[in-house]
């Protein structure tokens, strides 16, 4: 026995050294991390994500008030599901953030898929010692059944393997994303990380009409910006043209078409919101 009054082998003592002063094992062992998402009427997703990231010590659920079974599948897939008022995006996932137990933090959406590939990359690069403050991780959206890579949209390299304690999430209206502290080192990562975007037309208009186009415009007035008649009819005809041919999103097909009409259709209707916001400010 171990602790009791038998002779121990020094092939054990010899053994237990070998663990306690490797440094890499200790590293190992030491470093652990927590995946988070926060997520609102989510059911048809999260399954999704939450299984994308089994390989993490912890997944945490940030849920500011689902009245669908969000909740309920994160909690029987093993998450640990926190409930929160809706705060803001940013600040909501900060909330996230705060909330997990580990320092290393890997931060994905509801509508996003680690892939098997990016998460073995990613324990690569913890196992590895994770030098720097964060890494970025190129996003491949799927669009309509369709991966699209052209017109703008990749590879959208986002910022989602940190270290909590060298930055935190901006609190942007929209377009948020994590910060690392002045100075500090990012790096890369290969692997692609899946974003489900739109499953189809109607909801990608509706996207544009209740989030992007308001939320940008009103980040634009709170800037200072200006819309006039001409921004607000020449704007759209140079998106449309720099991300269908400029940027070929001819080459993904029809949905790049579509992609790219609807991107000038949010250049147009943000600015022209815009335009309203300075008016009614006149008044």
């Amino acid at each position: 026995m171990l602790f009791g009054t038998e002779r121990v082998s020094p092939a054990v003592y010899r053994l237990a050294a070998l663990f306690a002063f490797s440094p890499k094992f200790a590293k190992i062992l030491a470093v652990k991390i927590s995946a988070v998402i926060i997520a609102l009427n989510e059911e048809k997703n999260i399954a999704r994500a939450i299984s994308s990231v089994g390989w993490a010590d912890e997944i945490v659920v940030v849920d500011s008030g689902s009245t669908d079974a969000t909740r309920q599948i994160a909690a029987e897939l093993g998450a640990r599901v926190i409930e929160q008022e809706w705060l803001g995006f940013g600040r909501q996932k900060q909330f996230a953030v705060d909330a997990a137990a580990n320092d290393l933090i890997f931060s994905l959406d509801a509508d996003e898929e680690a892939t098997q590939a990016l998460g073995e990359e990613i324990r690569r690069t913890i196992d590895n010692g994770n030098a720097s403050a964060g890494y970025k991780i190129p996003r491949l959206a799927i669009y309509a059944g369709r991966e699209i890579r052209h017109g703008g949209w990749y590879p959208d390299r986002q910022l989602r393997l940190f270290d909590r304690r060298k930055g935190r999430w901006s609190e942007d209206v929209i377009h948020e994303s994590f910060r690392v502290d002045a100075g500090l080192a990012v790096g890369d990562l290969k692997s692609d990380l899946l974003h489900f975007t739109c499953e189809n037309i109607t909801e990608h208009a509706h996207m544009i009409q209740e989030r992007y186009a308001p939320l940008s415009a009103r980040a634009m007035y709170a800037s200072g910006k200006k819309a006039s008649v001409l921004k607000i009819t020449a704007a759209p005809v140079f998106s449309f043209l720099r991300d269908y041919f400029l940027r070929a999103g001819f080459l993904d097909g029809s949905q790049g078409l579509i992609i790219a009409g609807f991107g000038a259709y949010n250049v147009f209707l943000k600015n022209a919101l815009l335009w309203q916001m300075q008016r009614e400010h006149e008044r």
